[in-house]
């Protein structure tokens, strides 16, 4: 298994691979062929970027077992999703800013995200589990009254889709079995979240493929699973959330109400 991450050094941006606390920086593209170099850099001289830079971003809605039962939704067989889009995206450090001219609450969501490897159109799940690269932690962060505030009309896209709202990192993992790992959610240093991800109602190769006959999945697009119980409102005026998954990593930002 390795772990694919993006940074910027000395004013370049490059990518590679960490390992503990060193990174071996790779040529090519991350999803085509990358080679080791012989450089390497430390962890701590970097400035961390997302670990991809996504052309787009689906979300999924009610995709936990344990989430439908709790609230009383019927458990889709096809995704129910929104997009994220890419001015949104920011990667661990960084800090998240209350979105001018909002005073409601704004909420913190745990998940995984599937990163796709390559192209894929109408495929099958044998062949979407091949499109898979790897996973990476996700904080789906939404201004939870907007979604509801025109009876007319669901504004999820408007409510998750601010600058800061679409957090992840901060690695892709490559050769992880999802169905072995949990989701955990830190904030203010009290856990919120601690959910399997084999809770799932679409597993992530059913996601793909079902997407796939939706619109075409490129490499380096994310898809967000959707999150379980215990998202909570963030109300202290400076938040630290972390976003943990054991065999992917810690994806930790600061929130400012």
């Amino acid at each position: 298994m390795a772990h694919w991450i993006r940074f910027e050094h000395e004013g370049r941006m490059d990518f590679g691979t960490l390992d503990g606390e060193m990174i071996t920086i790779h040529g090519g593209d991350m999803f085509a062929g990358a080679a080791a170099t012989d450089e390497t850099v430390a962890l701590d001289a970097v400035k961390v970027l997302t670990p991809c830079v996504p052309g787009k971003m689906p979300a999924l809605w009610n995709n936990y077992h344990m989430m439908a039962d709790k609230v009383g939704n019927a458990k889709p067989t096809h995704p129910l999703y929104f997009f994220k889009p890419p001015s949104s995206f920011i990667g661990t450090g960084e800090t998240i800013h209350r979105p001018k001219g909002y005073d409601g609450r704004v909420v913190y969501e745990g998940e995984i995200g599937i990163v796709v490897g390559k192209t894929c159109r109408c495929v099958d799940e044998a062949e979407a589990a091949d499109a898979i690269f790897g996973y990476t932690c996700i904080n789906d962060i939404t201004a939870a009254d907007i979604i509801g505030e025109d009876e007319s009309f669901a504004q999820w896209t408007r409510s998750k889709g601010f600058d800061g709202f679409g957090v992840f990192g901060p690695v892709i993992a490559d050769d992880v079995d999802p169905g072995t790992l949990s989701v955990r959610t830190i904030i203010n240093g009290d856990e919120r979240q601690n959910y399997p991800v084999s809770d799932m109602i679409l597993a992530p190769a059913k996601v793909v493929s079902l997407l796939s006959w939706d619109l075409t999945l490129e490499a380096g697009d994310v898809i967000c699973c959707g999150t379980n119980v215990g998202v909570g409102t963030m109300k202290e005026p400076v938040n630290t959330m972390e976003i943990i998954i054991d065999g992917i990593g810690t994806l930790a930002n600061t929130f400012e109400n």
